[in-house]
């Protein structure tokens, strides 16, 4: 009764203090900010503008690496809170995951410590990279990752999914996280690619806002002690290298920018997200984080975002030592700060940010209303936090951390993300009575099914925290009995194993193994990556993996090939000698059960492609493509072998049931311009099992003025769920917006003309006039 009674009054104490802060209006927390701005030093206000890595702080012979297990040193804190002011932490030590307690005893130590050197009590503001769950937490529900939920394009799953991380991110004390990514998946061989949504504005902007509903609530109320303060990333154009690779500079019309790159963001900024992160790299020759026109005059003043501006990690210093836009690191951080940066994630040389920033500012390089602004918007995400008045939340609090009713949630966002490709013959669902041969490098690791950002960077210290899940393998044998399924790995990642673990070189045992099988499961894709490391020279799936895929096809016997990979590698060479093709992006650790319930028809798949599958490395063109990439064979001209050819198109998804599409109708045959119209269609399940259907609808200006139109878009989409014979009207309302586009000049143009809609393979035409 004791413990009853102490959880009803923590309730009520946290529901209290979220009361009281709700009814806490804008214009008192600009009062509570301007006051104490008045009362700062300009040291003080650098140090808010500063933000350095856990390691600083920790016990050991320097601050880039911190001595394990992980002890704060109250000397090394005394300089950075008590002589530097330093207003935030971010990052884990040593690339480790917490327990919910440990990371409450760290942070409640910092807050502690800092409080107390603080004449003016300003809290410190904690983040962390929590992109598809509590990601630093050991215990932590660990969702699909992004480019998985836009296959599931179901927002209310990813809302909830967010609304569950938040929770469990609050419950490790930590009340500002990294995410979401908002750029667009548009380069196949990008490392970051599974980070993001996919390749389309559209469905990143609403799964982007949904995301920060989940964080933040819909009313963006961050002081509720069960959301944090999200952080859109990277603005803007990230994922746009030539090269494909991380970090590398982008070459961006200025139409392009705003027609492809921008919505996602001005969406979130809508959905009123507190804060943003700055996109790497370099962007038609300038670094995005010295642009005054992106950071200022796009961001501030023309999107109108008033929150907190962040780099990302040393990209003020960078500037100077990668970039070479800046002789100095001193003017590398007056050229980022009169750009637009509020915050340097500096993340180890805080003396060099802080003193030169000083100096700047008394030199008159950089003014003090720019400091003032930069600290201003940083002390109003602490006071919308309530962290003046609760600097941390108790993992006690929390009873749902890593609860069975979370689970169940990360299950679901997986058997809806996780897509068949293929299913020739309807050999898929499998029967249960079977005898299963299991193979390939993605078989048996819970790190495969994960990807980085999961317990640590990299994602290699998976296996340390998740044994209690399943594998593909474990899950496989869960469903149809160990007896009936042989496991052989038949092959590593890559012939020298580099940036993977190897596993042992066993393709021969896989192929006398296959004699005995019923069915060949050849799981097949990528380990963790991210960033620098997850850079590469080759989109064809690996030549072991090809070469293991060639030999198992000639066996003779079914196989179906099970992708886990956060990129579409290449499987041309061997594609047509699969019977059946699911591809399971990175969806968590649920992701093996998931699987298994598909194959064996426990679940009918839903999922739908995020992106475009290419056939082959040099042909990587997205489905937002220009009339002249698709070169049509034509009788007496050139026989085009570079047509638009994915080996899957974006939207593709196939299902254990079928759809039919009829009765598109347009609410109108024409329009005049600022009217909206309605599009319906009917949906008719025609199968024998109940199944889950995304409705896309796409929209093509047949004719533009300024620039080339695009062959289609994307401008809605909805997911339904269809008993055997059951159907459905579903109604869409386009607005101007969907039918205008960003001219050369950056300006949004709306022409009269005739436009098409097209949904499934039905299409109706209409018109709009002045």
């Amino acid at each position: 009764m004791k413990h009853v009674l102490s959880t009803v009054i923590t309730s009520l104490a946290l529901g209290a203090a979220l009361t009281a802060n709700a009814q806490q209006s804008q214009a008192d927390i600009d009062k509570k900010v301007d006051a104490l701005i008045a009362k700062m030093t300009l040291e003080e206000k650098v140090g808010q503008m500063a933000q350095v890595t856990l390691d600083v702080i920790g016990k050991g012979k320097n601050r880039y690496s911190a001595d394990q297990p992980f002890e704060l040193d109250p000397a090394k804190m005394k300089d950075v809170f008590d002589k530097y002011h330093i207003g935030s932490i971010l990052n884990t030590s040593a690339n480790r995951a917490l327990t919910p307690q440990r990371w409450y005893e760290i942070i409640s130590t910092i807050q502690k410590t800092s409080l107390k050197t603080d004449k003016n009590k300003i809290p410190v503001i904690y983040g962390v990279d929590e992109i598809h769950g509590a990601t630093y937490t050991d215990g932590a529900t660990m969702f699909p990752q992004q480019i998985a939920q836009g296959a599931a394009r179901n927002p209310k799953l990813t809302e909830l999914g967010a609304s569950i991380t938040a929770y469990e991110t609050r419950a490790s004390n930590i009340p500002w996280n990294f995410s979401p990514v908002l750029d667009l998946g548009l380069t196949p061989t990008f490392s970051r690619m599974w980070e993001s949504f996919g390749e389309d504005p559209y469905l990143c902007s609403v799964l982007g806002a949904a995301m920060i509903d989940g964080y933040e609530g819909k009313d963006n109320n961050i002081a509720d002690p069960y959301k944090l303060a999200s952080c859109m990333k990277h603005f803007l154009g990230y994922h746009a290298t030539i090269s494909g690779k991380d970090r590398t500079p982008g070459y961006i019309s200025e139409d392009a920018l705003r027609e492809y790159h921008l919505p996602s963001f001005k969406a979130a900024i809508d959905a009123g997200a507190h804060t943003i992160m700055i996109n790497s790299g370099i962007i038609n020759g300038v670094p995005v984080h010295a642009s005054y026109n992106i950071l200022t005059k796009l961001l501030k003043e023309e999107l109108g975002f008033n929150g907190l501006v962040v780099t990302d990690w040393a990209d003020i210093e960078n500037l100077h030592r990668r970039d070479r836009v800046a002789a100095t690191d001193k003017e590398a951080i007056m050229l980022a700060i009169n750009a637009g940066i509020d915050m340097s994630m500096i993340p180890y040389q805080y003396e060099v940010f802080c003193d030169n920033l000083i100096e700047l500012v008394k030199e008159g390089k950089v003014k003090q209303d720019r400091i003032d602004d930069a600290v201003r918007r940083i002390l109003k995400v602490k006071y919308a936090l309530n962290l003046f008045d609760k600097p941390n939340t108790h993992y006690k609090d929390y009873p749902k951390f890593g609860s069975k009713e979370h689970e169940k949630a990360a299950y679901d966002m997986a058997a809806e993300a996780i897509t068949l490709l293929k299913n020739e013959g309807s050999v898929l669902p499998l029967k249960k009575d079977i005898k299963v041969l299991v193979t390939g490098p993605n078989a048996n690791t819970m790190r495969g099914l994960n990807g980085a950002w999961t317990y640590s960077w990299q994602g290699d210290r998976v296996e340390l925290h998740a044994g209690k899940y399943n594998t593909i393998l474990e899950a496989v044998q869960n469903k149809i009995g160990k007896g009936n399924v042989t496991y052989v790995p038949g092959v590593s990642y890559k012939e020298d194993g580099h940036y993977y673990d190897e596993l042992a070189n066993q393709m021969d045992e896989a192929i006398a193994a296959a004699k005995n099988a019923d069915v060949i499961l050849l799981c097949l894709g990528e380990n963790s990556y991210t960033e620098k490391p997850g850079d590469m020279n080759d989109l064809y799936m690996s030549d072991l993996q090809t070469e293991l895929a060639q030999k198992i096809a000639a066996t003779g016997k079914t196989v179906i090939l099970v992708l886990n990979e956060g990129r579409p590698r290449v499987i041309s060479k061997f594609e047509p000698q699969m019977k059946g093709i699911v591809q399971t992006y990175l969806p968590g650790n649920f992701g093996g059960d998931a699987l298994a319930d598909i194959l064996f028809g426990d679940v009918n798949p839903s999922g739908k492609l995020p992106y475009t599958y290419p056939r082959y490395p040099n042909s990587t063109i997205g489905y937002i493509h220009k009339p002249s990439e698709e070169q049509k064979k034509a009788e007496g001209v050139y026989n085009y072998e570079a047509d638009y050819n994915p080996q899957f198109p974006f939207g593709h998804g196939l299902s254990y049931t079928t759809f039919e599409y009829k009765d598109l109708k347009l609410g109108k045959p024409a329009i005049k311009k600022g009217e909206n119209i309605t599009v319906t269609v009917t949906v008719t399940n025609t199968g024998k099992v109940a199944g889950k259907e995304v409705v896309h609808l796409f929209t093509s200006d047949l004719y533009a003025s300024s620039v080339t139109p695009d062959v289609k878009r994307l401008r809605r989409f909805e997911k339904i769920e269809l008993k055997p014979g059951e159907s459905k009207t579903v109604s869409f309302e386009l607005t101007p917006k969907d039918l205008s586009y960003v001219g050369r000049d950056g300006k949004t143009l709306l022409e009269a003309g005739d436009f098409e809609v097209a949904i499934d393979k039905l299409k109706a035409t209409f018109t709009l006039s002045e």
